[in-house]
């Protein structure tokens, strides 16, 4: 009777803390820090569940973002960009915080920065 009860009390706190997992579709912006250069970006975010898809608009225009998740507090999603007629990708991963998400980005030639993103109301 108590290992039914405690099984009960545990998987009724999961499917609480599962249902208040965030939601993190709308828009969010943030300025991005590359070395000294720093670019502003804002993103639109839809999510499904586990998957993530949107845009980032920057000083280049708007960009699929690609391979988006997100897993309990952790989203990742990369985005191709053209750099001098060849492709680039940069592989951004993150933490959810309410209405902030911390990024961290990521290029194939180690070019890198980090942002935080705030939700835009």
């Amino acid at each position: 009777m108590i290992r039914r009860t405690l099984f009960l009390a545990l998987l009724g706190a999961v499917s609480c803390a599962l249902l208040a997992a965030a939601d993190i579709s709308g828009d969010w912006a943030g300025v991005m820090s590359f070395g000294d250069n720093k670019i502003d970006l804002t993103y639109t975010f839809k999510q499904e569940g586990a998957k993530l898809t949107g845009t980032v608009h920057g000083p280049g225009g708007d960009l699929p973002l690609n391979e988006g998740k997100i897993q309990g507090e952790k989203v990742s999603f990369s985005v191709t960009v053209d750099m001098n007629g060849s492709p680039a990708k940069f592989v951004s991963q993150g933490n959810i915080t309410g209405d902030e998400i911390a990024l961290t980005t990521t290029g194939g030639d180690g070019a890198g920065g980090t942002m935080t993103l705030k939700r835009s109301k």
